[in-house]
């Protein structure tokens, strides 16, 4: 048998049975072959909890769906359709969306912008710079913005672009701020030929002669820097923008160079450092401007190229020839800091003398010889020997050694005539010779004893002319000599 469960406080409800449904029947008896009436329904337990309906919907005990009741309407009147296309965002190709990044690989990013799908950001499209890791640009989670390329590729996907997004902001932001001459600022991304690309929200490029006050060679050292700069160019449809920031620094920089340049008056002498060389000259830093020095203005001498006088670094003494205060230039000399060689040469030397010297160049109309450190002088063709000449080279040869006599000194224009052919007549040598040459150093017959010749070694003949210090015997004094004698003579000791 059961077990009868404990009473319940609830009544049990009524049981319809055959006798309680049909007044006057008779009363079943056991066997009659009748069906059993059903038994009773358990009573419930009043321990149990009391049944809720489920948030969403569900059976009740019987079996049957309950719908989820709706206890407040948050839709205001609007249709659930309309809700539903309300959570779709509409946009077209060329339009910027917002979106969440949900995914980060490294071709692509996903972002969720409320499409249907989400959007693809390619890594190109992702950053101004090149070749960049995309988890360095974003992660999961960002909000970031982006401009709709295409709705649908071929692929049927959604192509984004935060870089172009980018772009357009920055164009509206840029425009800006070369209206009002305004700086921009952001950090260098990038060295290309020419100069250097930073990063302000677009590639704008920097060229390296407007880097600093001075150009600079090495660029490098510049990459991850955050400059500052003028806008000098701006052109949206080529999408070119051309920075300064000399312009930047000139502006900054422009009281205190201004008063440097009305403290700087020509002819002062002043120290600085060689900042760059370029072909025309040098460039010396003077402690707060730069200024030039031509490459006529290096040295006395013929100078090739500025490189062969100075170097970047060098520490050069240099006199100030000019201020320009309306364009800002200063000109520099760095040879007026140093002797004049041909000052030197004419305060020496006088015309008729005899001088010792070496063929630099021969031209059709003569030849070029050095007597002095940044010195020639040309010995025209009618001056190279008694003989007629037709070509300079029947009689010298670039780098032979010769003497040759002054006959005409020009400091004005810098130029001195030299000849030949009355150096092989005699004549009185420079100062510089003298010791070695002049007159106590040949006989009463004209003849080359030697600076050292004394009455006891006059025995020796020759010996005493041949044991001075330079060995040969310079023009002979007496005239006559051939034009060839002089070119064959041996330079002094």
């Amino acid at each position: 048998m059961f077990e009868q469960e404990a009473p319940s406080t609830t009544p049990a409800p009524e049981v319809a049975t055959p006798e309680s449904s049909t007044p006057g029947a008779p009363a079943s008896t056991e066997g009659a072959g009748e069906a059993p009436a059903a038994p009773a329904p358990a009573a419930p337990d009043p321990t149990a909890a009391p049944e809720t309906a489920a948030p969403f919907g569900g059976t009740d005990a019987e079996g049957e769906y309950q719908p989820m009741q709706v206890v407040s309407d948050d839709l205001g009147g609007m249709s659930f359709a309309d809700a539903i296309s309300g959570t779709i965002v509409e946009f077209d190709e060329g339009d910027i969306v917002n979106g969440t990044v949900v995914k980060v690989d490294k071709d692509e990013v996903l972002l969720d912008i409320g499409y249907k799908s989400e959007g693809v950001i390619p890594n190109r499209e992702l950053s101004i710079r090149h070749d960049v890791d995309p988890h360095e640009v974003v992660a999961v989670g960002d909000q970031i913005e982006a401009l709709v390329l295409q709705k649908e590729d071929k692929e049927g996907r959604l192509i984004l672009s935060k870089k172009r997004a980018q772009y357009e902001r920055a164009w509206g932001t840029i425009e800006q701020i070369k209206q009002t001459d305004g700086v921009v600022e952001g950090p260098v991304i990038e060295v290309v030929k020419g100069g250097l690309i930073l990063d302000i929200g677009l590639r704008g490029f920097l060229p390296a002669s407007l880097v600093e006050l001075r150009r600079v060679r090495d660029l490098q050292p510049y990459v991850g820097r955050t400059l500052q700069a003028k806008i000098i160019e701006l052109d949206k449809n080529r999408n070119n923008v051309v920075l300064s920031r000399r312009a930047h620094l000139e502006e900054t920089q422009r009281e205190a160079r201004d008063e440097f340049l009305a403290n700087l008056k020509p002819g002062e002498v002043r120290r600085g450092v060689v900042s760059s060389v370029v072909n025309f000259g040098a460039f010396v830093d003077l402690g707060g401007m730069d200024g030039l020095v031509h490459v006529s203005e290096l040295s006395w001498k013929h100078v090739d190229h500025p490189s062969s006088v100075v170097q970047v670094g060098d520490e050069v003494t240099v006199q100030v020839l000019d201020v320009d205060l309306s364009r800002e230039r200063i000109s520099l000399s760095l040879k007026a800091t140093q002797q004049d060689p041909w000052q030197q040469f004419a305060s020496g030397h006088q015309v008729g003398e005899l001088v010792y010297g070496r063929v630099t160049k021969l031209v059709p109309f003569g030849a070029f010889v050095q007597v002095g450190e940044g010195i020639e002088g040309l010995v025209h063709i009618s001056e190279m020997a008694a003989h007629h000449v037709d070509l300079p080279d029947q009689v010298v040869s670039p780098g032979e050694e010769l003497w040759v006599k002054i006959i005409d000194l020009d400091l004005e224009r810098r130029r001195i005539s030299l000849s030949i052919k009355q150096a092989a007549e005699g004549g009185t040598v420079a100062a510089e010779y003298q010791d070695l040459y002049g007159e106590h150093a040949y006989d009463e017959h004209g003849n080359y004893i030697g600076p050292d010749y004394t009455a006891e070694a006059e025995g020796e003949g020759g010996e005493a002319a041949e044991s001075a210090e330079g060995g040969a015997e310079p023009v002979a004094a007496e005239a006559g000599e051939s034009g060839e004698a002089a070119g064959e003579a041996e330079p002094p000791a």
